[in-house]
């Protein structure tokens, strides 16, 4: 499992890279950008990227030419022939999504326990939160996660701290990335709106994005962008409903519930580990 400095070195690394991705920075620039040798970061970052820096150099060189040319198809498959490994990819048939009735969405938790814990993921530090149905919450934090958002999200729930057989399934995919045995229960509480939105989301392969137009779309309200923008905002369960796969119609990457940065990482590291 990461260790907790590992996402904070990753991200400024990748946003260094980025913003220098003219120069083309060497090896010992970044390393040194993020204070490690240059031998030490690039087995840090090979093994959290599956790539090493120079290839995530090449893949941006790629990515920028392509949009450039106005290419249909990326071809990343030759520029990344080796190194890479791993398979995260999740799609819906690997949750299972159990959503309230309006009654219990309305009680803010009235009844319920949830089971809070925290553990170290690939982003950063992450708090998973269950109740008996399924994960309601799942979190990125920069320092460490406060379960006080739980009780402000659930002002009626009776919040304690432990791990649930919900939570353990996420913690193993996060550190495995294996396909889980049985389903992950997710316990969604919103408006039919956003449960319709969330939904949706799932049917985003991992490596590939979507616009907000392109969500309304494919619920059937088209000139429902800015609702539906407000209803991935509202997303409780980071990364396993991904939320941060769908941008602006400009092509820029928009907001995200746990930092902008974040979601760079997050979706540079899905298509490094899918664009084969």
């Amino acid at each position: 499992m990461p260790d907790p400095d590992t996402y904070d070195r990753i991200a400024r690394a990748i946003h260094f890279i980025r913003s220098q991705q003219s120069a083309q920075p060497d090896l010992a620039t970044i390393a040194a950008h993020v204070n490690l040798s240059k031998f030490h970061f690039q087995r840090l970052f090979s093994a959290w990227a599956g790539v090493s820096p120079k290839a995530y150099l090449q893949f941006l060189t790629t990515e920028r030419a392509r949009r450039a040319l106005g290419s249909g198809h990326s071809t990343l498959s030759t520029s990344f022939a080796s190194g890479l490994s791993g398979n995260a990819r999740l799609h819906d048939h690997f949750i299972k999504v159990l959503a309230c009735t309006p009654g219990e969405y309305r009680s803010g938790g009235a009844g319920l326990t949830l089971r809070h814990t925290t553990f170290s993921s690939p982003f950063g530090a992450a708090l998973v939160a269950e109740t008996d149905r399924g994960v309601c919450s799942l979190s990125f934090s920069d320092g460490t996660p406060d379960p006080e958002s739980l009780r402000r999200e659930f002002p009626r729930a009776t919040v304690v701290a432990g791990t649930g057989q919900h939570s353990a399934a996420v913690i193993d995919f996060f550190t495995n990335w294996q396909r889980p045995p049985r389903p992950i229960g997710i316990d969604l509480r919103g408006t039919p709106f956003q449960l319709q939105v969330w939904r949706a989301l799932l049917s985003i392969p991992a490596g590939e994005l979507r616009t907000y137009g392109a969500v309304a779309e494919h619920i059937g309200q088209p000139t429902a962008s800015r609702a539906v923008g407000t209803a991935i905002g509202r997303n409780p369960v980071a990364y396993l409903i991904p939320c941060h796969r769908v941008i602006r119609s400009d092509g820029a990457l928009g907001g995200y519930r746990w930092g902008p940065d974040r979601k760079v990482v997050i979706n540079d590291w899905e298509k490094l580990r899918h664009n084969q």
